[in-house]
């Protein structure tokens, strides 16, 4: 833990407290042929190395490096103005996952890793995750169209797919709750949505609109619940 706790920090000093924005705009104009782009990569593999303070590690720190490169140049080369948010994200995740990755290879480097990926309990997981993510909320925008476009006429005043979002989160959330049995999340995310509903609902003289929430949030939460308790009894079963 103590080795991702390191270059955990390493990275977040070198992408965040050690790249001025002027660094950041002058890659985005010269893209691979910038050189802060090749700076900022070498800040943070000397970051690492530094934090790791042994040269026993230095095959570690060149694949930080080297994976860094690569992850920003793709950035880099596909972000556009309209996608810059998501291919930020995607960026930092990636990141994390070869910081992840590498952690564990290098503390276990004789664990059979696709033994691992190619466990039932992984890809159990993954499905439910990507079911509750993906396929609920397309499920969801069939069952509810009826209703929505009685009550929408068009105008809304939200965020673009905010909601959507939104539903994917607490789906996820309620999931990873009762994998990990804490039923106790699930009461506390419902009670946090339902607050943060109550100013809708109250200043709406629509009983459909109220109706049509109340709906929403019984299906979404619905389907996570059974999701999971599904997953769960597939995997205490194998």
């Amino acid at each position: 833990m103590i080795i991702f706790i390191k270059i955990l920090l390493a990275h977040i000093l070198g992408d965040f407290l050690f790249q001025p924005k002027s660094w950041i705009k002058e890659k985005e104009k010269g893209k691979a042929s910038s050189p802060k782009l090749y700076v900022h990569v070498l800040i943070h593999g000397a970051l690492t190395i530094l934090f790791l303070w042994d040269l026993r590690f230095w095959p570690l720190a060149l694949t930080v490096t080297v994976s860094h490169f690569f992850i920003d140049w793709a950035k880099l080369s596909f972000q556009t103005k309209k996608n810059r948010t998501k291919w930020f994200i995607i960026d930092q995740l990636l990141h994390l996952a070869i910081l992840v990755g590498v952690t564990l290879i290098w503390q276990h480097p004789d664990t059979e890793w696709l033994i691992i990926f190619n466990s039932l309990p992984v890809w159990i997981v993954f499905t439910a995750a990507c079911f509750l993510s993906f396929g609920v909320a397309i499920i969801m925008n069939v069952l509810l169209e009826p209703w929505s476009s009685k009550i929408f006429d068009g105008a809304n005043d939200s965020l673009p797919n905010a909601g959507k979002y939104i539903g994917i989160l607490e789906r996820l959330f309620v999931f990873v709750f009762i994998l990990t049995d804490h039923w106790e999340g699930v009461g506390f995310l419902i009670t946090a949505k339902s607050v943060f509903r109550f100013g809708d609902l109250k200043e709406s003289k629509d009983r459909k609109l109220t109706e049509y929430i109340l709906i929403g949030t019984l299906m979404s939460f619905g389907f996570a619940i059974f999701t999971a308790l599904i997953s769960l009894y597939l995997i205490q079963s194998n």
